[in-house]
């Protein structure tokens, strides 16, 4: 899952040898805060409908984890899959599965919970007449390519490796075996959902119903969204709070400048202008933690210029004329590690990360970087644009940074300039639909902790977030093979030699780690962030 968060404040200027940061914007929010026991914080609006398996970026995914409970929830602190709705996942061959439900869980309309809630949800994420972004995430079951074709019509409805045995219980047959797979399940896109979902699907998306702690009280897109505790909710983890009001912003300076003013309860994305200031301002009320999030430069390798034989060649030059010491230290301070490797040092090296997989290719050196674009035939028309969207997370300062570096690598004049996109959701709708034609951002967060994550839905062909289109057999067969591997160490070690096919196609430049960061009122405690960097807002109390 991907993007990031917002806010500003009333005076911006950050001078950097690379670049100069632009201040622009306003929030198109009110300056009150919220009602006692309510946490207010800053949002962003989702791209798509709040359907659990049409959501893969990280503002939707921030009212989902607060609206559903799946079978497995991942821990706050530690990461570690934990049984949640299920009471147990078995299986004696990694790739049948069965799927026992705890008593008690119900929907906040009063709906059961039961296997069909999950088959049915399963089903429609994976037809492709509902075209759902996360269906791919469910390609690995059974009877997938007959609700999912290639083309065409599905010549069936349900996936035939669904089965449900009785309300508690129902199996899953996957087409080859996939140990980790139910490490998979916390993932937001494997919730489940109430019939109310399919018999009235308009009003479900104007007010969705799930089995988390909170329920939606009202929804204005392009403004904010209220949350309130849902009373009944039988889950373990029940909101310390009242309910969460959260509150679009354009710019995330902006946000930052509520928090102080007390018009605020949390920013979630301090904003790189606000670094210098952030601890005098904030004190201990201000969170700088790792997370399991990449910042990396796609290529539009469908188009022709960039995916053509050689380009691998000016794509790792692209990479060595990037300065990322300077720009995180100038920039982002202390919240971003420049990049060595295409997925997250939170997953420590147990779990996959290696310093060493981009090697020279993540490595500053103007000199080589020069040598490599010219000898791959250099950049497509002479030059290059660099797209991001600039409401949240500093896009701007970074990208003009990487420019000016590239510019000065090169020495050819202003051969690199930036698209600037003012929304996030106007972003990943030129994103999604294959309209950029030249590299753009590709923030990346964990879905769930492991290496597998931030490979296959990345690159594997066709997968849910392969922006890029880059394609590679013996990628692809890596994965697979590693998918299969029983052995925990056997799999992430082939999935590290699928990473290194990475390093030398350069379908994306890793840029830099981006810890998840945040400051809070002086009302609030218990304000964590769990590895994804989201806030655990039902743990959030207030007074």
């Amino acid at each position: 899952m991907r993007g990031a968060i917002h806010a500003r404040r009333a005076a911006c200027a950050v001078a950097v040898a690379l670049a100069a940061a632009a201040c622009g914007g306003g929030s198109d929010t009110g300056g009150t805060g919220s009602g006692a026991g309510i946490v207010s914080s800053s949002w962003g609006d989702p791209q798509n409908p709040l359907e659990p398996a049409n959501t893969n970026e990280v503002q939707g995914g921030k009212v989902l984890d607060m609206l559903f409970r799946g079978l497995v929830r991942y821990d706050a602190g530690t990461g570690e899959a934990e049984n949640m709705v299920a009471e147990k996942i078995e299986t004696t061959d990694s790739q049948n599965f069965t799927i026992t439900l705890k008593d008690g869980w119900k929907f906040s309309n009063g709906e059961p919970v039961t296997a069909q809630s999950f088959v049915d949800a399963w089903n429609y994420a994976a037809d492709v007449r509902n075209k759902q972004n996360n269906a791919p995430f469910f390609s690995d079951i059974v009877g997938y390519d007959q609700v999912h074709p290639s083309s065409g019509d599905p010549k069936s409805k349900t996936m035939s490796g669904l089965v449900v045995k009785d309300p508690k219980t129902f199996t899953v047959a996957l087409k080859s075996k996939f140990s980790t797979w139910p490490e998979t399940l916390g993932y937001q896109a494997f919730s489940p959902l109430p019939k109310a979902f399919f018999t009235d699907h308009a009003a479900w998306l104007d007010r969705p119903v799930g089995n988390g702690p909170y329920t939606v009280a009202s929804y204005t897109k392009g403004t904010g969204m209220q949350l309130r505790k849902w009373a009944e909710y039988p889950g373990p983890d029940k909101a310390q709070n009242d309910g969460v009001d959260l509150k679009v912003y354009t710019d995330n300076n902006t946000a930052y400048t509520d928090l102080l003013a007390g018009n605020l309860d949390l920013v979630d994305d301090v904003p790189a202008q606000q670094l210098k200031n952030v601890k005098d301002d904030l004190g201990d009320r201000y969170i700088n933690q790792p997370a399991l999030i990449i910042q990396t430069l796609t290529f539009p390798l469908y188009d022709p210029q960039w995916g053509k034989p050689g380009m691998e060649k000016v794509r790792q030059g692209i990479s060595r004329a990037i300065d990322r010491d300077t720009i995180t230290r100038q920039i982002f301070q202390e919240t971003r590690t420049p990049a060595k490797d295409w997925t997250s040092p939170a997953l420590g090296e147990k779990g996959g990360f290696s310093s060493t997989v981009c090697g020279d290719a993540c490595e500053y050196d103007p000199a080589e970087a020069k040598r490599l674009i010219q000898e791959g035939g250099g950049l497509p028309g002479g030059k290059m644009t660099i797209t991001s969207n600039v409401d949240t997370g500093s896009h701007r300062a970074w990208m003009d940074a990487v420019c000016n570096s590239v510019n000065n690598a090169l020495g050819e004049g202003p051969v690199c300039t930036v698209n600037p996109i003012g929304t996030f959701a106007d972003f990943r709708n030129q994103q999604s639909s294959y309209k950029l034609t030249g590299p753009f951002r590709s923030g990346w967060q964990g879905d769930y902790p492991l290496i597998q994550n931030f490979l296959e839905p990345l690159y594997y062909t066709g997968a849910s977030s392969n922006y890029g289109k880059f394609s590679d057999p013996e990628f692809d067969r890596l994965v697979d093979q590693a998918n299969e591997e029983s052995d925990a160490a056997k799999a992430i070690s082939t999935f590290q030699d699928a990473e290194k096919i990475l390093a030398t196609q350069m379908p994306s430049i890793p840029l830099w780690y981006q810890n998840g960061s945040a400051g809070y009122a002086e009302r609030l405690s218990g304000v964590t962030l769990n590895q994804f960097s989201v806030p655990v807002y039902d743990q959030i109390k207030v007074g």
